[in-house]
């Protein structure tokens, strides 16, 4: 990776004009090599995401806080954030089951297997804000797409389904999620209330969350 000659810097056009800037203090003197590359990667990220859109970000959230202050929203995490400004969704259990798929150890008997049986049983039992809650807990998000589940999305625009993938009690205890994917790692408990009893710490302290975001 030497040989490319880069830097730890990057090259803007603005106003038809090009200009370097420095992903890190002094980046303009240091060279991307092997071992600094993850540092690279996450400074470059860091910039392309925040950095570049800093100035503008910083005015929308005064303007943000001009309405509502600060410290009243520091008592509440992303998630709880945005079921405070989204609300609730209208969730359809029916279209949410029929729009599923199941892998793992799970794939043959899908649906039929006795502990997404129990996993339904348990989800259908919950109050709206639990069933958004699981829904964060997979997707990232707790909205529902206009057309239903079926029209699901991951991270890169194409449509998947929420997925449930059956994996062993030995390789993880708590259920996991991959949002990327819509997918939920859903151990083969041995009773329906182990699984309520992990699922449910899982979805509201997000204990075992996995989450890929790239």
């Amino acid at each position: 990776i030497e040989y490319l000659y880069a830097d730890f810097t990057t090259t803007e056009e603005t106003f038809g004009g090009k200009r370097v800037v420095e992903l890190v203090p002094g980046g303009a003197d240091i060279e991307v090599t092997e071992e600094n590359l993850p540092e690279y990667i996450e400074a470059s990220l860091k910039h392309r995401l925040l950095g570049r859109y800093e100035k503008q970000l910083n005015e929308l959230l005064l303007g943000f806080f001009d309405v509502i202050p600060e410290p009243l929203l520091t008592i509440f995490d992303f998630q709880e954030l945005e079921l405070l400004m989204c609300g609730l969704p209208e969730i359809d259990m029916d279209n949410w089951k029929e729009n599923t798929e199941y892998s793992g150890d799970y794939d043959r008997e899908g649906p039929n297997h006795e502990v997404c049986g129990w996993f339904w049983e348990i989800v259908s039992e919950y109050d709206q804000e639990l069933k958004a809650r699981l829904l964060q807990f997979v997707t990232g998000t707790s909205g529902v797409p206009a057309k239903g589940f079926s029209s699901l999305q991951g991270n890169d625009g194409n449509v998947r389904r929420f997925t449930i993938h059956g994996v062993a009690l030995e390789t993880c205890v708590y259920p996991r999620s991959h949002t990327c994917f819509n997918r939920i790692d859903l151990p083969i408990y041995d009773s329906k209330d182990e699984l309520e009893e992990k699922l449910k710490i899982a979805i509201t302290m997000a204990k075992a969350q996995d989450s890929h975001h790239l």
